[in-house]
């Protein structure tokens, strides 16, 4: 599938044409994969455009690269301005921000002393999993490879080099027909997908996996959570065996790329009604609402262009 650049791109401290922002084939990053990212999505509202829980996400950022001992050469104010930046530069009406900041030029080995260099690209994205999923939902799988060990990689990060993980999973996933994979963790119990959280729907109330689960705690799910106790929907967080995936009423992924993306059926089985139940289409509502002006902003999540 051919990639639409957008013209521009922020690039260590500046705007600059997207071509020009360049890396050393023996950048740190490359060949050791220590990087650190976020994605961030921006939407048209009734008020303007506005990027969601943008502090939240440069702040996670910023957690990331402490776990790694990465050195950040600018702060989250700077950050926040150039995600504005660079998407006026594009003249975009909504879009997905990637930062990343990684170790560049300047040594060769694992500890060694290099600068970190940061980037933000911002280009328009639709439905991460497809056309027309968050209506219809996709059928997934669960994968043959497992997340992570505890006291291995760190989870909580979200380090480039944990999406290796999860591009076997999405591989497998797609060469299997299925529209994305599920991954269990070491113990064998349910972590999270390639890259997105899971909420099961059972009997009225979503339960999904805690965070000590080999998952990123994601910012979306975090939201879904908020809002949905807000909302009179109980949410539990606790350890899923990986049958409940086949016995649950309703099942979606979520993520800032994925959204809130139903599963109508994992390994072929069909999940509840094998369509979006109601609980999903409420979650759906609550979150979508945030952007369309009919669910109020009380956490102060929409932080305007």
């Amino acid at each position: 599938m051919t990639q639409q650049y957008p013209d521009h791109i922020w690039h260590n401290g500046s705007i600059k044409p997207w071509a020009d922002a360049t890396v050393h084939v023996m950048a740190h990053g490359l060949h050791y994969g220590s990087s650190v990212f976020e994605g961030i999505r921006s939407y048209a509202t009734p008020d303007g455009q506005a990027i969601f829980r943008l502090t939240d996400h440069l702040k996670r950022l910023y957690a990331s690269a402490k776990i790694y001992d990465m050195y950040m050469p600018y702060d989250v104010p700077t950050l926040a301005q150039a995600c504005r930046d660079v998407i006026t530069a594009n003249e975009l009406k909504k879009a997905y921000l990637r930062p990343i900041a990684y170790r560049g030029l300047g040594g060769f080995g694992l500890t060694a002393d290099t600068p970190t260099d940061l980037a933000i690209a911002a280009w328009h994205m639709g439905p991460y999993l497809g056309p027309d999923v968050l209506e219809a939902g996709i059928d997934a799988c669960v994968s043959s490879w497992q997340r992570f060990a505890p006291n291995t990689i760190p989870s909580g990060a979200k380090a480039g080099g944990n999406y290796l993980n999860g591009q076997l999973v999405a591989r497998e996933a797609r060469r299997l027909g299925f529209g994305e994979g599920i991954a269990l963790a070491s113990t064998g119990l349910l972590s999270e997908g390639a890259g997105e959280n899971l909420f099961l729907v059972i009997d009225g109330a979503l339960h999904t996996t805690p965070i000590s689960a080999a998952l990123l705690n994601g910012i979306t799910r975090n939201s879904i959570i908020t809002l949905a106790k807000a909302n009179g929907i109980e949410c539990v967080e606790r350890d899923i065996p990986r049958e409940y995936l086949y016995l649950c009423d309703e099942l979606f992924m979520c993520g800032t790329a994925a959204e809130i993306t139903p599963i109508r059926s994992v390994d072929g089985r069909q999940v509840g009604a094998g369509k979006p139940g109601p609980v999903t289409r409420r979650v759906q509502e609550l979150f979508f609402g945030l952007f369309e002006g009919r669910t109020p902003d009380t956490h102060g999540w929409l932080e305007y262009v």
